[in-house]
C-alpha cells in the first residue's frame, strides 16, 4: 500500500514531469517546430551544447525539413505539430514557426508537458500573451521568449555600469531606432502552390485565401499574420527599454506612418513606422523605416547619454569635455539566451525572457499596431491591462 509520503513525492514529481528529470545522462531531447531560415539557425545554437539532441523536426514545406535534417540527421519528421509533441522523447520544443503559429505552437507543446524556446514576437494579440503565461504556470513549465538581449553581456554590462548605479542619472527619453532595408515587391514566385508545402496549416487560424507566394515568402507584410515592424523589430526593443527601465506597460501609444512605398501588392503592414510611447516619468520614440541611422537604442539621462546595440555600447557622460566609454563584444547573443533555457529546463527558474515578462513588452508595440488601425492615440490601463475606451 502507497505511503502518504510516497503518493506526496510522486505527485511533485509529476508536477516537473519528465522534463527536469531529463534521463539518466541529462540530455535534452529537442524538437522543432517551424525549420526555416530562422528556426533553423537557432536550432544550431541548440546544437552546439553537448547536452542536446534534435529528435524531431516540424513544418508544413517539406523543403524546409530536407535541409534543417541535413543539420540534424537521423530526426523523425512531422508535418503537424501535434505528432511531434506526442512523442517522449521530446523534452523541450523550439518554436520557430510565422508570428500567428507561436501562441498556438506555445500552447499545445507546454500543455503536453514540453519547456519551450518561442521566437518573438512572442503572439499577434494582446489577449493571446495571458494565455500563453497562464499555460506556463499551470503546467509548471519553463517558457523562455527568443527575446536574446535579456541574456547578452553587450546589455547586461552598460545596465549594470550606468543604470542600476545611477550613473546615467534620470532619464526622461529613450530612441529605439531600428530601420529596414529599401522596400521591394513582393515575391509572385511560385505562381502555383509547391505540392509538397500545406497551404491551409499554414494558414492556421488566419481566414483562408488562396495561394500567395508573397504572403507565404513575406508574412511579416500582412497584419493577418503579425503586426509587422511594430512587432518584429518592437518588441525586441521595447523589452530592452523594460530591461532597463521596469516591467511595466506604457500608458499610451500612438502611430506615425503607413504603406509610403505601395506597389500596389497587397500588403497591409506599414514600411514607414514611428511610434511614440508614454511611461511614468519618462517617453520612448521608437523607428523603423527603410533608412536611417544605425540600429540601437540611447537612454537620454541627466548626466549623461548611453547607446546600445547588439555588438557595442557607449556611454557618453554630460559635459563638453567628457570623454566617451565603449565596449564592444563580438558574436551573436543567441547562443546565450539558449544556453540560459537550458540551464532553467535542469534548474527549473524562471529564464532571462520568461513569457511573463514578454508578456508585458509585447503590449506597447500591439497598442501601436492598434493605433495605425484606428488612426489615434490609444491610452492603456496598466493596472487592469486594458484599452480605455474612446471619450475616457
Amino acid at each position: 500500500m502507497i505511503t502518504r509520503r510516497q503518493a506526496a513525492r510522486a505527485a511533485a514529481v509529476s508536477a516537473l514531469s519528465y522534463s527536469r528529470i531529463l534521463g539518466a545522462n541529462d540530455r535534452i531531447g529537442l524538437g522543432v517546430i517551424g525549420t526555416g531560415e530562422r528556426g533553423t539557425y537557432v536550432m544550431t545554437q541548440f546544437q552546439k551544447n553537448a547536452e542536446v539532441d534534435v529528435r524531431a523536426l516540424c513544418d508544413v514545406y517539406a523543403v524546409h525539413i530536407d535541409r534543417a535534417q541535413q543539420k540534424a540527421p537521423n530526426t523523425k519528421t512531422f508535418g503537424d505539430h501535434r505528432q511531434l509533441l506526442e512523442l517522449k522523447e521530446v523534452d523541450a520544443v523550439l518554436i520557430g514557426s510565422p508570428d500567428h503559429w507561436h501562441h498556438d505552437h506555445a500552447i499545445d507543446a507546454m500543455t503536453a508537458g514540453k519547456d519551450v524556446y518561442v521566437e518573438k514576437p512572442m503572439c499577434r494579440t494582446r489577449d493571446e500573451a495571458p494565455e500563453m503565461v497562464r499555460a506556463a504556470r499551470v503546467n509548471n513549465r519553463v517558457c523562455q521568449v527568443g527575446l536574446q538581449q535579456r541574456s547578452g553581456p553587450i546589455y547586461i554590462e552598460p545596465k549594470q555600469k550606468f543604470i542600476d548605479t545611477g550613473a546615467l542619472g534620470k532619464i526622461n527619453h529613450i530612441d529605439a531606432i531600428w530601420h529596414g532595408g529599401a522596400a521591394r515587391p513582393l515575391p509572385t514566385e511560385p505562381a502555383e502552390k509547391p505540392s509538397n508545402l500545406d497551404w491551409v496549416r499554414f494558414l492556421g487560424r488566419v481566414k483562408y485565401r488562396d495561394w500567395s507566394p508573397g504572403q507565404y515568402l513575406n508574412f511579416r507584410a500582412f497584419l493577418d499574420f503579425n503586426g509587422g515592424k511594430m512587432t518584429d523589430f518592437g518588441h525586441h526593443w521595447l523589452d530592452v527599454v523594460h530591461m532597463y527601465m521596469g516591467d511595466k506597460p506604457c500608458n499610451s501609444a500612438v502611430f506615425a506612418g503607413g504603406i509610403f512605398f505601395n506597389f500596389q501588392d497587397g500588403r497591409t503592414a506599414p514600411d514607414t513606422c514611428n511610434a511614440l510611447f508614454e511611461y511614468d516619468g519618462f517617453t520612448v520614440a521608437f523607428q523603423s523605416n527603410t533608412a536611417g541611422a544605425e540600429y540601437g537604442i540611447t537612454f537620454f539621462g541627466d548626466k549623461g547619454r548611453l547607446f546600445v546595440n547588439r555588438n557595442r555600447w557607449e556611454f557618453r557622460p554630460a559635459g563638453r569635455d567628457a570623454q566617451p566609454v565603449t565596449n564592444q563584444i563580438p558574436g551573436d547573443i543567441t547562443l546565450d539566451h539558449v544556453r540560459n533555457f537550458l540551464a532553467c529546463c535542469k534548474s527549473r527558474a524562471l529564464p532571462n525572457a520568461d513569457v511573463g515578462v514578454a508578456s508585458i513588452s509585447i503590449i506597447p508595440p500591439l497598442l501601436a499596431v492598434q493605433s495605425y488601425l484606428e488612426k489615434r492615440r490609444i491610452r492603456f490601463d496598466t493596472t487592469r491591462l486594458e484599452v480605455y475606451p474612446l471619450g475616457d
